[in-house]
């Protein structure tokens, strides 16, 4: 991984994050939405919690709002 950040550092930034940062992290924001809403399903096992979980994640892939407020809420920039 150093090689390659070092073979690619005109155009990669690297930043130093602490080993456990659920705070820094957007997907996390993701998670806990998913969460909420599959939090009461009384699944009949692991495929219908899958199935479940994939279709959310669907839902959320296509309302940019959610990402970005998931994004926000780390106090972090995309800056391109």
């Amino acid at each position: 991984m150093r090689e390659f950040i070092v073979v690619n550092a005109d155009w990669l930034t690297v930043f130093q994050l602490p080993a456990y940062a659920p705070d820094l992290n957007p997907q996390e924001g993701i998670w806990s939405m998913i969460k909420r809403d599959i939090g009461n399903l009384a699944a009949a096992g692991l495929t219908q919690i899958t199935t479940a979980v994939k279709r959310r994640l669907k839902k959320i892939q296509y309302r940019s709002d959610l990402v970005d407020g998931c994004l926000a809420a780390t106090g972090l920039t995309l800056d391109l």
